[in-house]
């Protein structure tokens, strides 16, 4: 069972007995609940915490857990209809109105409910995450002289020399500016290169968080569809002359949703076409360190071969590691850094640098290749059991591309199984999957769901997660 259905399972017991103490009692002690419940200390003392927070009980270090006392609330009744006029006048004096669907983006950060199998998680399951280096890491950055205060605003310089040699090619240290992950490096390189109620040409299908942070600074995101070799070229030229874009966002290895690797005729081509367009490609290298044991050599990011500035490279440790390591970068040439700078600093000041100083601990240790090899090894593993589990037992869910990298598989529903029907029936069923209809920036050609294999405990996992999606199946098409 994950530690957090154990800790919330744990917490609702408890909440449910509070009525045999008085205001004031004691509750058993922690010892004693963990031989009840048959839980570790750490649970007891997670549940506890959850519970002091909720106001339900107080803890006293030394002391153990009390039965807090009940406060009066009184309950304000207040008047936000005010609001409704406001946001829709601001709206409708905008070119474009920034709306936040947030939609697509939630549905990877929502725990399911316990013992649902979450196949819609957008980031490792805790046994793959690198807990233990971390830790240490953590601690050992901790103690670093100057650890605890204020960092250079582009990011320690080990730090972002260490991002510079992972991009590769003519990137230097000093190209390169750290961001508090993947996310916010989108948003700023979207505020820097385009400016409200413009177009920005996108992946179709492509991540709905970035389609999310578009749509809120103002932009319009213009589709140009994608097959498994990546955008087609022919067609995003043909978009940058309709449109007038200057920003392409695509992700060239192992794309999310569809995993697909732009091929290397369309990764010059791409290039060399925004170029000729006057325009930016935002690479979003997310997955590079999610790549699958049996992949074969990795093209280099496109920044790598870029000596014109073109390409505005962004990368992210959040993915190989845990979600809470929020460590990435943004690198780019020319005048567009300085602006890409100055929005970073005005947003965040800087990342923490605990967390820069931990994150350069842990990629300099022995233990970060072998975590990589391990994340490698096991994601091949997982997606083979979930591709043949579809195989054997969702053959109607067509799976166009059997991606070597990333933590996702991209299936199209037949024509005769409603995406939205099947999203609810697969969760009554006890398996959480994602709606495809949040990956694309307008009409989708048919209906799909992503399935991911990286958030799942094992192989036997996978396997009852397809039996409960095959049941939803059969429940719409009976």
């Amino acid at each position: 069972m994950h530690e957090r259905s154990s800790v919330g399972e744990l917490a609702t017991s408890l909440r449910a007995e509070l009525n045999r103490y008085s205001p004031g009692g004691k509750l058993p002690s922690s010892r004693a609940l963990v031989e009840r419940y048959r839980v570790s200390p750490v649970t007891v003392t997670r549940a506890l915490a959850q519970l002091a927070a909720e106001g339900l009980v107080v803890t006293r270090p030394g002391a153990g857990a009390y039965r807090a006392e009940p406060r009066e609330r009184t309950a304000v009744a207040g008047d936000t209809s005010w609001q409704e006029v406001t946001l829709s006048a601001d709206a409708a004096t905008e070119l474009v109105p920034r709306s936040v669907d947030a939609s697509g983006v939630l549905a990877t950060l929502s725990a399911p409910p316990a013992g649902v199998v979450e196949f819609n998680g957008g980031y490792l399951h805790p046994s793959l995450q690198p807990e233990r280096a971390m830790a240490a890491a953590l601690a050992r950055a901790g103690r670093r002289p100057g650890a605890w205060g204020r960092p250079p605003t582009d990011g320690l310089p080990e730090l972002r020399a260490w991002f510079a040699r992972e991009i590769g090619g003519t990137v230097t240290a000093a190209d390169v500016i750290v961001t508090a992950g993947g996310q916010p490096a989108i948003a700023t390189a979207l505020r820097a290169l385009a400016p409200p109620g413009t177009p920005v040409l996108v992946e179709s299908p492509t991540y709905p968080g970035m389609l999310a942070v578009a749509r809120a600074a103002g932009l319009r995101p213009v589709p140009v569809p994608a097959d498994p070799d990546g955008v087609r070229p022919e067609l995003l030229e043909a978009a940058f002359r309709a449109t007038g874009a200057r920003v392409f966002v695509c992700q060239p290895l192992f794309q999310n949703p569809t995993g697909a690797v732009l091929d290397a005729e369309r990764r010059r081509a791409v290039v060399r076409i925004a170029r000729a367009a006057g325009a930016f490609v935002v690479e979003d290298d997310f997955a590079r360190l999610l790549v699958h044991e049996d992949a074969g050599p990795l093209p280099v990011p496109l920044a790598a071969e870029d000596p014109d500035g073109v390409v505005v490279h962004i990368r992210s440790l959040t993915k190989p590691t845990s979600p809470s390591l929020r460590v990435g970068a943004l690198a780019a040439r020319g005048p567009v850094l300085e602006r890409l700078r100055a929005i970073q600093v005005v947003d965040s000041f800087f990342v923490p640098r605990p967390l820069q100083e931990a994150a350069l601990e842990l990629v300099g240790s022995p233990a970060w290749g072998r975590h990589l090899r391990s994340v490698s090894r096991e994601l091949r593993e997982l997606r083979a059991a979930m591709a043949g589990a579809l195989a054997r037992h969702l053959p109607e869910l067509a799976l166009p591309h059997i991606p070597v990298g990333g933590y996702q598989l991209w299936l199209r529903l037949p024509d005769t199984l409603p995406e939205a029907a099947l999203v609810a029936g697969a969760l009554r069923a006890g398996v959480a999957v994602a709606a495809g209809r949040p990956y694309f920036s307008a009409e989708p050609p048919a209906g799909h769901v992503r399935l991911s294999f990286a958030g799942v405990a094992g192989p036997a996992e996978i396997a009852e997660g397809v039996r409960r999606l095959r049941t939803a199946v059969d429940e719409l098409t009976d």
